[in-house]
């Protein structure tokens, strides 16, 4: 026990020192400008990056149902192993375990017999603040739960080694001392075999009774080696700047630019003529002994008639259609600017106003039988060449 509290006693001096040096250390974001927590992606280091080696000492007990085992026997430690990202890491050790037994099975007694074991293992590490708080080199305090697998070999002064299997689990306390070095405790327990105990006997007819579970806390430095931090991803590609840059590329550059600056203010200037092109429209006049006329704008290739052109319809409908002598029929001419578009979709589109002129006037009572559709097409005279004229005969 003095032994054990030497070597504790030295380990806190070292990390007091080591806090100390780096209390002033400024700690690295690891939330985004908006304060919110981030958590990656992070880019993959190399091989030999984020190593760390660990040392360290403590205490060990035992529990089993039929075997009674000393507490506070020496328990060391030395640890290997690399983290993979900011969370995910994994280690290989050897623990090595001197205690102290009791056994009462009826039969045989043995009381203060000395034991000794190594334990070599594989462990799986999960960096728990890292993956709810978002990675930050600089943190303090960091919780490191880890699952673990490995062999036990026992040994005393009296009998032979005895390998066994064993598995546990066990949590990290991690303190940061500085870019290099840690100060750990490490709270652990692994359960095995009783035979991996010492005994090899029949102490209980329960299988869970042949099991021991061996506590331990140990406290230790960690050497952290090489590059020991981690690089969040940057979403923002970099710019490409071709070398090396020749004559010839920067007036080709200059030529394209000149051409799409050219073709550009083509574009200007076509937008502003759109803008202040009169719309496409629907022209309803009447011929014979009337001589009236009605007109019903249409949006640029629309065949869609508006609230507005229903209106000056309704009048017509009301005034000229509504009152049409006996023998007199109307007469829907369609047609479209002969400037826009292909000769097909201009004739096409004539006749989609017409129909929609003439499916407006049954809709508003006009009898189907006396409006017949006339199809222009594309002709020149931009406002009065896209309309549709109702004609009176």
């Amino acid at each position: 026990m003095k032994a054990i509290k030497t070597i504790l006693g030295a380990l806190a001096v070292a990390g007091l020192l080591g806090f100390s040096l780096n209390a002033s250390a400024q700690e690295n974001g690891n939330r985004d400008e908006n304060g919110k927590i981030v958590r990656g992606p992070y880019e993959t280091n190399k091989f030999w990056d984020n190593w760390f080696i660990g040392v360290g000492a403590g205490a060990n007990g035992a529990v089993g149902t039929d075997v009674d085992f000393g507490f506070g026997g020496l328990a060391v430690e030395l640890n290997a192993g690399k983290w993979f990202t900011p969370t995910v890491g994994a280690r290989i050790g050897y623990k090595g375990i001197k205690n102290a037994l009791n056994l009462q099975d009826g039969v045989n007694s043995v009381y203060g017999d000395s034991f000794g074991q190594h334990f070599v293992h594989a462990d799986f590490l999960w960096n728990l603040s890292n993956s709810f708080s978002g990675y930050k080199e600089t943190r303090f305090w960091d919780v490191i739960p880890y699952a673990q697998v490995g062999v036990l070999d026992y040994y005393n002064d009296e009998n032979a080694n005895n390998l066994a299997y064993g598995a546990g689990a066990g949590l990290i306390n991690d303190f940061r001392l500085g870019k290099h070095i840690d100060l750990y405790v490490d709270l652990s327990f692994l359960v095995g075999e009783s035979s991996a105990f010492g005994y090899s006997g029949n102490l209980s007819t329960s299988r869970l009774n042949k099991f021991t579970v061996l506590p331990t806390i140990t406290a230790g430095l960690i050497f952290n080696l090489g590059r020991t931090n981690f690089d969040r991803h940057s979403s923002v590609a970099p710019a490409v700047v071709p070398v090396p840059f020749t004559t010839e590329q920067y007036n080709a550059l200059k030529d394209r630019v000149a051409a799409l600056e050219k073709e550009n203010a083509a574009l200007k200037d076509e937008i502003e003529a759109l803008k202040n092109q009169a719309p496409d429209t629907v022209y309803v006049g009447e011929t014979g002994s009337f001589a009236k006329e009605a007109y019903a704008y249409f949006d640029m290739g629309s065949a869609t008639i508006s609230d507005r052109e229903k209106m000056h319809l309704d009048y017509f409908i009301d005034n000229v259609a509504s009152k049409l002598e006996d023998g007199k029929s109307l007469v829907v001419t369609g047609s479209a600017d002969k400037a826009t578009g292909s000769a097909k979709r201009n004739t096409q589109l004539a006749e989609q106003r017409a129909k929609a002129v003439k499916n407006y006037l049954v809709k508003k009572g006009v009898s189907e039988s006396k409006i017949e559709i006339e199809v222009l097409g594309g002709i020149a005279g931009a406002a009065d060449a896209r309309r549709s004229v109702i004609t009176v005969k």
